[in-house]
């Protein structure tokens, strides 16, 4: 199994509602009808869920949460991802080193929230996987995980989906993902590790990754 753990979604949204997910406390966890049921029908079929959430940051907003993962991957923390809002929708491709349950989860359930803010009425989807190049499998791949069906009163998990379109919609934030990736190798490889300062670098900050509304540290 990869080390890399993958979280995306492609949510579409208005602006306003954008800003509205930002700023809102992630409500409890029963936004998730079965929370238990996440690996049912995928790779890990047969595997219960039902100590994986005990960590989640429930009452958190997505704010707080992608600034602290951007905060982090400034740092060259393993948290590396991208969070946008364009062409009308929330996107988003998150990197994890290792199933770091926290962080893997309170994910899963800000996508979920994220259902009060849709501005279309069909379900909309979350995808989780592991792939050691953090690429997305093709949609007819045995290797997902979980896959979150994302409606306006509440998340589910389902146990099969056709991921076709989900797919497709996800390869331009997989393509400003890699665009990412790419710069901070290249940081990394010219930094002076001989200067005994810690590797710090704000490429996670910039808009083209990072929606600078997530950066605006402001009471909501």
């Amino acid at each position: 199994m990869s080390d890399s753990f993958m979280v995306a979604a492609r949510i579409p949204m208005s602006r306003e509602g954008f800003e509205a997910w930002l700023g809102t406390p992630v409500p409890g966890l029963g936004r998730i009808a079965n929370p238990a049921d996440m690996f049912d029908g995928w790779l890990w079929n047969g595997r219960r869920a039902d100590t994986e959430w005990n960590s989640v940051d429930a009452e958190t907003t997505p704010r707080e949460y992608f600034a602290e993962r951007v905060d982090d991957a400034c740092s060259a923390k393993s948290s590396d991802g991208v969070l946008l809002y364009r062409d009308g929708a929330l996107e988003a491709y998150l990197f994890h080193l290792g199933y770091d349950e926290w962080s893997v989860h309170t994910a899963l359930l800000v996508f979920a929230a994220a259902g009060e803010f849709k501005s279309e009425p069909g379900d909309d989807t979350v995808l989780f996987w592991a792939e050691t190049g953090a690429n997305l499998w093709p949609a007819d791949a045995d290797g997902w995980l979980a896959v979150l069906s994302v409606g306006r009163s509440e998340a589910r998990f389902v146990d099969a989906r056709d991921l076709t379109d989900v797919v497709a919609g996800l390869r331009p934030v997989e393509s400003r993902f890699f665009e990412m990736v790419e710069r901070l190798a290249e940081e990394e490889e010219s930094w002076d590790w001989d200067s005994g300062e810690k590797f710090r670098t704000d490429t996670p900050r910039d808009p083209a990754f990072t929606d600078p509304s997530v950066l605006e540290r402001r009471a909501d």
